[in-house]
């Protein structure tokens, strides 16, 4: 029970913003000054009256219709290979498991243009595996539609797994133990049990995915460059367009701004409300 000298000395402890270091408040608000005055400058010199003429140009459409589609279908792939991946690190005990675990999460901090290169050296014309797809198969990864998704996978896959392991692990087994006994095989347990029970951060970690599959650039344009309508997405077709439409590419700039602030609102509930 709180005693009611405790009460007013919590209260103290929760009331924001009293009794702020000022050798803390001062860098704090310069560092947010570095994040949002970009931000406020993107805006002050958005093209606004122009701006549905530069969205509806062919050249934007492409761009945001092929970001789309590569996003999309690349998070597709994330969940087919990520949610089981992510299932057997958080359920099951291999030798080796922590070191998986740290390929695995690899890709968030190796530079996407390193990855690219990795790409190539495994899936080009002449890399580990891509030498035998292409004799076999006749198939070509690099430089095509194709390979945009799977550069985009490569990067994203990471935060779906991370997401949904941190997911599993905090999900309680017993009610997949329960399942088992009642005769539920482990893939009938897992598709109606542990499903639904991680469907939250199964839902977050996809949104994640496909947000970092939109804004991907290093990995796309080393391994599948810039050509318009096959392989340039909305953040090649940004660069490019800022050297000769600024006006371009400052709309396109807008329109991955809006989807950051849209992926943020989502996930606000599940980051910024835990205490």
């Amino acid at each position: 029970m709180t005693t009611g000298r405790e009460a007013p000395r919590k209260a103290r402890l929760r009331a924001p913003g009293r009794g702020v270091p000022l050798a803390l408040l001062v860098p704090a608000l310069l560092g947010l000054a570095f994040l949002l005055v970009p931000l406020i400058a993107l805006l002050l010199r958005a093209p606004w009256r122009s701006l549905p003429e530069q969205l509806t140009s062919p050249e934007v459409w492409d761009a945001l219709r092929l970001s789309l589609l590569c996003a999309t279908t690349a998070t597709a792939l994330s969940l087919v290979a990520g949610v089981p991946l992510a299932w057997l690190l958080a359920r099951t005990d291999f030798p080796g498991r922590g070191l998986v675990r740290a390929l695995v999460t690899l890709p968030l901090v190796l530079p996407p243009v390193v990855g690219g290169v990795a790409l190539l050296l495994a899936l080009g014309r002449n890399g580990v595996v891509g030498q035998w797809l292409d004799a076999w198969f006749g198939v070509t990864l690099p430089f095509t539609t194709t390979g945009v998704v799977l550069a985009e996978t490569f990067v994203a896959m990471p935060f779906l797994v991370i997401s949904v392991e941190g997911t599993l692990r905090a999900a309680d087994p017993r009610y997949e133990e329960a399942a088992a006994t009642l005769g539920a095989s482990r893939s009938t347990a897992f598709r109606r049990v542990t499903l639904p029970l991680i469907a939250p951060g199964i839902a977050a970690g996809a949104v994640l995915a496909w947000a970092r599959a939109l804004g991907e650039f290093g990995a796309t344009i080393t391994f599948a460059g810039s050509f318009p309508g096959r392989t340039q997405t909305m953040p090649l077709a940004v660069y490019l367009a800022l050297q000769n439409d600024p006006a371009a590419a400052i709309a396109l700039s807008l329109v991955l701004l809006a989807v950051s602030i849209a992926v943020l609102a989502g996930l606000r509930d599940r980051w910024m409300t835990a205490s």
